[in-house]
């Protein structure tokens, strides 16, 4: 066994391992309990206006639901929201018309609660990264959209998946890129060569877009989003480019929170058994235990026994199994194995590599 203290020794070890640990496939996303908000002026009402509104997303961004904002439970909190900010600055936005903006970072334990009271899934802060390639059609054919061709909508996507909290990759587009996949044929939305052309980047959320604009302003275009088990598309009637683009951010946050979040009971479980094998070293002890702690739904992972290279924890949680076992496979140094002799009475069983 492992006493407290020896267990706090440990931590010290974190850093450097955990930076292994985790997995290409998936980012922890670091601002989920913050929300900006532009405001007028520094007055104490602007600033409690905008604090209702940054927990606004903040919520949605930790259930990975618009709807938790209809909630009878949310409704009631949201008025009171400034006394629940663990901290707050102002920001300038460089945005002429409106240039300030005030930040918000509001308490982690809190926001769980409510969002449990209020019947709310909760949706970890280990997501996984969607890479995006999107072609425009424009007055010079077929381009990729980057920071070079349409800086402006590289911004407006990158701020739509970081409201909804969902990690964004961008293709490279280099000549590794230029060899596997044209603009002509991510055009076609062709799942097979897009899958192909992504291999690289060793992620399993792909999502693949062409946009045209039409002579009256409007927008036309498609979304196809590919993901681990299946896929899904949507074809975009004309309409302005910032609901455009909404419809395939919130196609992939929604789907993406339907299959990781987690309706979490307001109760804790009695304790869901895990075993990881391969763990070799203290630091891995410490590593496996603070990241499975850093997983909303899971209150305590405690280590039961030590036997060789294989750890027993178990696992306190507002979760069951099946739920804890998505969340918890993202993380691709928990290798999923098949229960054995060794560890019949499991109901989660891990190898670590690192």
């Amino acid at each position: 066994m492992i006493n407290p203290r020896t267990r706090s020794c440990l931590a010290v070890m974190l850093a450097a391992v955990l930076s292994i640990a985790m997995a290409a496939q998936a980012t922890t996303v670091r601002d989920l309990y913050m929300g900006q908000v532009a405001v007028e002026d520094r007055s104490q009402s602007e600033l409690s206006r905008a604090a209702s509104d940054a927990l606004s997303q903040v919520l949605v961004k930790v259930s990975g639901s618009t709807e938790v904002l209809a909630l009878p439970e949310v409704l009631s909190a949201l008025p009171e929201a400034m006394s629940q900010v663990q901290q707050f600055s102002y920001a300038l936005t460089g945005n002429e018309e409106q240039p300030l903006a005030a930040r918000f970072e509001f308490d982690r334990r809190w926001v769980s609660q409510l969002l449990r009271q209020a019947g709310a899934p909760l949706w970890t802060a280990n997501r996984p990264e969607v890479l995006l390639w999107l072609v425009q059609d424009g007055p010079e054919g077929r381009q990729f959209v980057n920071v070079e061709t349409a800086p402006e909508l590289v911004a407006a996507l990158e701020a739509g998946f970081a409201r909804r909290g969902v990690p964004l990759r961008f293709p490279l587009l280099d000549l590794t890129d230029a060899a596997a996949l044209s603009a002509e044929q991510a055009w076609n939305l062709n799942a097979t060569v897009l899958q192909q052309a992504s291999s690289r980047y060793r992620v399993n959320e792909i999502l693949a877009g062409r946009v045209t604009a039409l002579g009256s302003g409007d927008w036309l275009g498609d979304w196809l989003y590919l993901f681990a088990d299946g896929r899904l598309e949507r074809s975009v009637e004309p309409q302005s480019i910032d609901s455009f683009l909404a419809r395939g951010v919130d196609m992939v946050a929604e789907n993406m929170a339907d299959r990781y979040a987690v309706s979490a009971a307001s109760e804790s479980t009695g304790g869901v058994s895990m075993t990881v094998s391969n763990v070799m070293h203290y630091a891995d002890y410490a590593a496996i235990v603070s990241w499975l702690e850093g997983l909303e739904p899971i209150e305590q992972a405690n280590i039961e026994e030590i036997s060789g290279d294989r750890l027993l924890l178990r696992l306190q949680a507002r979760a069951d199994a099946s739920a804890l076992k998505a969340i918890i496979e993202l993380n691709q140094a928990l290798v999923p194995l098949a229960h054995s002799a060794a560890s019949p009475s499991s109901e989660l069983n891990y190898q670590w590599q690192n």
